[in-house]
């Protein structure tokens, strides 16, 4: 094909497809978020109770997030969550999950997460690794996260199952199976882009 020809075709396709620009950068633009809304997001969890579904929430938490979509390996998180504002849905059970045979919140006041690692799936889905400390015992836990981009947020879904033995909770008359082991536990952190 000589010059003359390829001008022809580029003349063709601009009148045929437009203009077209080319540009080596990825289709979508990279996004950073590096500070959770705390007061949009929530921390939920869910159990067995004598074999009927319970929910509760804690509603004191500080999340930190310094997460860049054009390199997510490099991203970092933390939670910091305060036990004493724990809602199992009364005051009686609020109050024995602050005792030592539970949380232990005199001694304990907080749970914490911080994150060692962070894959990525595809489709806005991510493995977050990192270590999870809860009354004195930290064990590494793993998340699937799901990134929804909205306008200028980010909204970050996951759950997890934490099995209340791995960290002792419940012990003594409740460590049989009256309140499940396994605790479901959701969240959904809203951070704003930068």
């Amino acid at each position: 094909m000589n010059l003359r020809s390829a001008r022809c075709v580029v003349l063709a396709g601009t009148l045929v497809f437009g203009p077209v620009q080319f540009s080596l950068a990825p289709f979508a633009e990279a996004v950073e978020y590096k500070k959770v809304n705390a007061k949009a997001s929530t921390l939920s969890f869910t159990y067995q109770q004598m074999g009927s579904r319970s929910y509760g929430t804690f509603g004191k938490f500080e999340a930190n997030l310094d997460f860049d979509t054009d390199n997510p390996g490099a991203a970092h998180a933390t939670l910091t969550i305060d036990l004493n504002s724990i809602d199992a849905g009364s005051s009686d059970a609020n109050t024995e999950l602050q005792k030592p045979a539970w949380f232990d919140t005199a001694q304990y006041p907080v749970a914490t997460f911080e994150s060692t690692s962070i894959k990525t799936l595809g489709n806005n889905r991510y493995t977050i690794t990192g270590k999870l400390s809860l009354r004195g015992l930290t064990r590494e836990v793993s998340v699937p996260v799901l990134l929804k981009p909205e306008s200028s947020i980010g909204i970050f879904e996951g759950q997890l199952v934490l099995k209340r033995d791995d960290f002792k909770i419940g012990e003594g008359e409740w460590a049989d199976s009256v309140v499940s082991n396994e605790i479901n536990i959701r969240f959904r952190m809203v951070a704003p882009q930068r």
